[in-house]
C-alpha cells in the first residue's frame, strides 16, 4: 500500500474540531467546579462534595483525551513529512498510530460522557430524597 500526503492531512480538520470540543468541555467543567467549590465552602454541602469527585474524574479524562489528540496530530505531521521525504516505511506506521490514538481519544470521550451522567444521577437522587 502506498500512502499519499493527502491521506494523513484528512485528520487535521477532525483533530481541530475534537480539540475545540475538548477545550469547551474543560472550560465548562472548570466553571462548574468553581461554583460547586463555592457552595461547598459556604455550606459544607455533601452533595457538592459528591459532584466534585465526579468532576475530578472527568477532568482527568479530558486531559487524557487532549493528550491523545495532540499525539495523534503530531504523528500525522510525522507521517506527512515521511511521505514527502519518500520514507513510506515510516509514513505508514506513524499514520496507523495516529489513527489508533485518535480512536483512543474518542473512546475516552465516550467514557467521559458516561461519567457525566453520574453527576446528573447524583442531583436526581438528592431531589428524590427531598420529595414532600
Amino acid at each position: 500500500m502506498f500512502l499519499e500526503v493527502s491521506t494523513p492531512a484528512l485528520l487535521f480538520p477532525a483533530i481541530s474540531l475534537l480539540f475545540l470540543s475538548y477545550t469547551n468541555r474543560f472550560l465548562h467543567l472548570s466553571a462548574l467546579i468553581r461554583e460547586l467549590h463555592g457552595q461547598w465552602a459556604e455550606r459544607g454541602d455533601c452533595l457538592a462534595r459528591q459532584q466534585i469527585e465526579n468532576l475530578r474524574k472527568r477532568l482527568v479524562l479530558i486531559r487524557f483525551m487532549q493528550l491523545l489528540g495532540a499525539l495523534s496530530l503530531l504523528l500525522c505531521v510525522v507521517s506527512m513529512v515521511s511521505v514527502m521525504a519518500e520514507a513510506q516505511w515510516l509514513a505508514m506506521p506513524s499514520f496507523a498510530a495516529a489513527l489508533f490514538l485518535m480512536g483512543a481519544s474518542l473512546a475516552s470521550l465516550v467514557w467521559e460522557i458516561w461519567i457525566s451522567g453520574g453527576a446528573l444521577r447524583i442531583l436526581l437522587a438528592a431531589m428524590e430524597e427531598k420529595k414532600p
